[in-house]
């Protein structure tokens, strides 16, 4: 038996785990009709294929019709649940994990303009800032409703071969009837503890008279809202001791803080730039006041840290979830002494954001997670021929290719003009708070080292560079350079690439003109902001950082609002001229004609990128397929065939911005697809 902590099994009630790693529940929007089917189920099963022990599902499956899915949420109070579910369980136990599902009413955390359009509700009328609806309070039939609800909703689990439930009491209604901040009742569900805890009593008893004693049942459960507002340290560990006493639940997952907003959300769900694993101490020290398991999650994103948290008695389980999203297989890479090949988190939160923006969880450099069907999370299939593979440009889409193919066995050499690899990814990181993107390149360059892969530096790759390699495949991921010429007098603007690689400082006062409305233009006003400059940024959107997420928004409106930036929606930058040592911009609106005017001593554009794709336009004519992609072969996974010139020498492809202006994602995803059947 191994020594190492984190593999050492564990026991919860009679359920053997294999050893002390988890994935803690939260909802990847990959529900269908708000059932757990194949996307679910195969997303689910590769970690439990990845080796660890436990997959908590859901954030949350909803147990009533009146509590709408806030994003994908899975529908617990349906019978149609149970044979997916048991699909799922049946899946994740033949890989030798076990699986629960988290259940919940959510309260006041939604919204009711969907689903059937019924009342949202809560202990009390006290409104969820981040949600925006106003709850009516809870009657006594609406409560009676709904403890049955989770009754129901539990037997519908144990039918469906989960080996347990997690209970959400952490900002949605179960909890509500804890805090001070959401239960101003005066009737015998408000006041005291002993009211307080009367929902949580009536419904563990609803529970285990559908499910019975034996049934794993346990709390995702805030123990301290670290407000002054709200649940106490000392309330919410008297209500963990309680629960243990009654011998009505088996574990409690512990959650430290308060999520009504963005911003107090993140500092329970922290993000790059923030301190990892915050609440660790915090949970061993209720750990040694209540005796029963303890499990946690919150930014324990590394295996050292794990490792700590177990070995120092802190935890019994560890929670590595959105380390999982990043690597699904870190238990396989631990117990086969290969750590170092552990795809790291970075801590972008880039699954999270999508939630947010209404989409399905991604992780930002690893596009095989929630496309297990399509995408190898593991390239272990060889090519049937070794072909000679060029790649020009070493950011990320390019970096990707070449490990890509490496793996699969060809021969590969990347060139880069550069003298170090990462492109936009590399400009990126110099933000302090973001330098943890550095990963996403650190870890391929290692990986293309293990595949022998030739990088070669500070090599502007021309036409004939390339075919002296006498290459069969051409890769051109050459990526973009900014594009500032969208308006008049764009001669005297700057670019966001020119303020992060420093080749140019922040002035006095500087217009930032964000027309793209991503990490970009936001990272360059973090920079200027905290330079001391005076800073305006200026959108056409009508909302801010369009297509930034709440939580990664939390930490760019911190600076924001602390160094006093100003932010003005819904206007464009016109035009701009120099009048004598400074600028005047031009800044209008697709509303009306009237233009104002501000005096700056400098404005910085951010309007994306365009490809930088000469190379790719000259080798174009004398390969194979012209530079076509079979976009049907791609989408379904199969090989690019296509031979449109048939005096070509090699296939040529590009990839990430080379093609056109995206995101990391995009450009590590095109890579991937297309590569693993090169």
């Amino acid at each position: 038996m191994s020594s190492d902590p984190l593999l050492q099994p564990y026991r919860i009630k009679h359920l053997e785990l294999r050893n002390r790693i988890m994935s803690t529940a939260h909802e990847p929007a990959y529900s269908e009709d708000g059932l757990p089917k194949e996307r679910y189920r195969l997303y689910h099963a590769e970690k439990a294929k990845g080796g660890l022990a436990l997959t908590m599902t859901a954030g949350s499956a909803v147990v009533s019709a009146d509590s709408p899915e806030a994003f994908g949420n899975l529908h617990a109070f349906r019978d149609e649940i149970v044979p997916w579910l048991q699909e799922l369980s049946d899946a994740v136990h033949q890989e030798g994990a076990a699986v629960m599902m988290q259940i919940t009413h959510l309260g006041r955390r939604t919204n009711w303009n969907k689903e059937h359009w019924l009342p949202v509700l809560s202990a009390s009328p006290v409104r969820e800032p981040a949600h925006r609806s106003f709850p009516k309070e809870a009657e006594d039939w609406d409560l009676e409703r709904i403890i049955r609800d989770y009754g129901s909703a539990a037997e519908r689990m144990q039918a469906g071969g989960l080996d347990g439930i997690e209970i959400e009491a952490y900002g949605h209604l179960f909890d509500s009837f804890w805090s001070p901040a959401t239960n101003q009742r005066e009737d015998e569900w408000g006041g005291s503890l002993d009211n307080r805890l009367r929902f949580t009593w009536r419904v563990l008893e609803s529970i285990r008279e559908r499910v019975g004693p034996d049934f794993i049942v346990g709390l995702r459960m805030v123990a301290d809202e670290d407000w002054k507002l709200g649940l106490s340290r000392e309330e919410g560990v008297e209500i963990a001791r309680r629960l243990v006493q009654s011998g009505k639940v088996d574990f409690l997952n512990l959650i430290r803080g308060h999520i009504e907003t963005d911003s107090v959300l993140s500092k329970v769900i922290p993000i790059q730039g923030m301190a990892a694993s915050p609440h660790l101490d915090f949970c061993g020290e209720v750990r040694s006041e209540v005796k029963i398991p303890i499990l946690h999650a919150a930014r324990i994103q590394d295996v050292a840290t794990a490792r700590h948290a177990i070995a120092e008695g802190k935890l019994d389980m560890v929670g590595m979830t959105r380390a999982h999203i990043a690597d699904p297989h870190i238990v396989r890479k631990i117990i086969e002494k290969r750590e170092d090949e552990i795809r790291p988190c970075v801590g972008a939160t880039y699954c999270l954001d999508r939630i947010y923006e209404g989409h399905e969880a991604l992780c930002i450099h690893n596009p095989a997670t929630g496309r297990e069907k399509t995408m190898p999370q593991v390239i272990t299939s060889k090519a049937q021929q070794s072909y000679k593979a060029v790649i020009v440009g070493a950011g990320p889409a390019g970096l990707e290719a070449a490990r890509v193919l490496g793996e699969r066995g060809h021969e590969v050499v990347l060139f880069e003009a550069s003298d170090e690899p990462g492109g936009q990814v590399r400009l990126a990181s110099r933000v302090p708070r973001r330098n943890e993107l550095s990963g996403i390149i650190d870890w391929r360059v290692s990986m293309c080292e293990k595949a022998g892969v030739e990088i070669r530096f500070n090599r502007f790759a021309e036409k004939q560079d390339v075919l002296s390699e006498n290459p069969e495949i051409v890769i051109i991921a050459t990526g973009g350079l900014p594009n500032t010429d969208i308006l008049e007098g764009a001669d005297f603007v700057q670019n966001t690439w020119d303020l992060l690689g420093g080749s140019i400082k922040p002035a006095e006062k500087v217009l930032l003109y964000d027309d793209n409305a991503a990490h970009p233009g936001l990272a360059a006003a973090e920079w200027i902001a905290d330079s001391g400059a005076e800073l305006e940024i200026i959108t056409p959107e009508r909302f801010f950082g369009a297509d930034i997420g709440g939580l990664n928004h939390v930490a760019y409106a911190e600076v924001f609002d602390r160094c006093g930036v100003k932010i003005t929606i819904s206007k464009r930058l016109k035009a701009v001229r120099r009048d004598g040592s400074g600028l005047v911009a031009h800044i209008g609106s697709d509303f009306s004609s009237r233009i104002e005017e501000r005096r700056v001593d400098q404005v910085v554009v951010e309007h994306g990128t365009l490809p930088l794709d000469d190379l790719y336009f000259e080798l174009k004519p004398e390969s194979l397929n012209l530079g076509e992609v079979d976009y049907a072969a791609l989408i379904d996974g199969k090989p690019q065939e296509l031979r449109t010139n048939p005096k070509g020498a090699f296939r040529l492809f590009r990839i990430g911005d080379a093609v056109s202006s995206r995101n990391i994602h995009a450009a590590i995803y095109d890579a991937l697809r297309l590569c693993m059947t090169l």
